[in-house]
């Protein structure tokens, strides 16, 4: 995910959460320290609830949605499947001549699925905490992440092993602007967001710093003990087609059930995606496995849970989607700052699945 693992160590805060909020989710706030948590529920019965946790937290309010934008991409990418004019088994080569070392031995479906051993420019741009709050504002263009990615040499062949990298999908996004002619945005709200009518999700236009809608504020810790720092305004070009939504967690259950139901890809394409290899170090717990920009999670109440996540400055957001109609969605309003607050956001998730 995008920055988390920047922050190490356990922060405490003394915002508290609000009568309304559901234990688990209030935990977030007044045990974990996060200044915020807002999440959208549909239970086994198929209603759905929404919750909120800390001050001054709207319900299904708009967050950055971080690299559950990936998500978004991969469905653009293989509706162009379908339509016969991306090829999964083609290089990058054949769509970006030049732009990528190694480009001819690297295929889409191998950007899409994490195993394409690119470098993540993620690794490059942000090196210290401290970056997080000094370039919130600093806009990058994507070949300009290309740039600061192939400063480093690839970690491994392409094929041979799965790791998580930024890079793959900003070529994904630049594989959708060569072959359609058009903005990698553009295609997500015309093929994606307009025909699921997500009317609090769009894509923040060139240089748009602050958030729309009602939304909560966004922070992040730059140490253990420092207070949190309000980055709610900030560029989010670094994220771009592997970061860049803002949405709801309202909008993004759906997003992800209308997925998850079949209602945004046809079968072949659905199957490509759902297509899954060992993902080593996705996220903290269980054993994750990654398709193609969705994952797979095997619950502890049995069967299996798909989504993907996203974490950008001021906003961490977590979901799980079941094919018989469960979901749940979390978004905190704050970056963790340990390996534990990722745990436990990742367990409230996975509870309010279980039901």
């Amino acid at each position: 995910m995008l920055f988390s693992r920047l922050v190490a160590g356990a922060l405490t805060a003394t915002v508290l959460a609000v009568p309304s909020a559901p234990g688990p989710l209030g935990d977030l706030v007044a045990k974990d320290g996060f200044p915020g948590a807002l999440a959208s529920v549909r239970g086994s019965d198929g209603h759905v609830h929404d919750y909120t946790a800390g001050a001054g937290v709207p319900r299904d309010g708009q967050v950055r949605i971080g690299s559950n934008t990936k998500t978004f991409t991969a469905v653009v990418v293989l509706q162009l499947v379908g339509e016969g004019r991306i090829d999964l088994d083609a290089t990058v080569e054949h769509y970006l001549p030049g732009v990528v070392p190694g480009g001819g031995e690297i295929t889409v479906r191998e950007l899409l699925q994490q195993t394409s051993g690119l470098p993540d420019y993620d690794d490059v741009l942000f090196t210290r905490p401290q970056d997080l709050v000094d370039k919130a504002h600093s806009y990058y263009e994507p070949r300009r992440l290309l740039d600061a990615a192939f400063t480093r040499p690839a970690g491994f062949p392409p094929g041979t092993k799965w790791e998580y990298s930024n890079t793959n999908y900003i070529l994904a996004g630049l594989i959708v602007e060569q072959v359609t002619e058009r903005p990698i945005g553009e295609e997500i709200i015309r093929r994606v967001i307009e025909p699921l009518g997500l009317r609090h999700t769009y894509w923040p236009g060139v240089g748009e710093q602050r958030i729309r809608g009602t939304h909560p504020r966004g922070y992040v810790a730059v140490a253990p003990g420092s207070p949190w720092v309000d980055v709610t305004d900030m560029d989010p070009s670094l994220g771009w087609s592997a970061g860049q939504i803002v949405s709801t967690p309202g909008d993004l259950r759906a997003f992800f059930e209308a997925l998850v139901g079949g209602k945004l890809l046809e079968p072949a394409q659905q199957k490509a995606m759902m297509t899954t290899v060992p993902a080593p170090g996705f996220e903290p717990t269980g054993d994750w496995q990654y398709g193609l920009g969705l994952a797979r999670y095997p619950l502890s109440c049995g069967g299996y849970a798909w989504g993907h996540g996203g974490d950008i400055q001021g906003f961490e957001t977590r979901e799980l989607v079941t094919t018989d109609g469960r979901a749940a969605v979390i978004a905190v309003t704050g970056l963790p700052t340990s390996e534990q607050m990722v745990t436990d956001v990742d367990d409230r998730v996975e509870a309010a699945v279980c039901g």
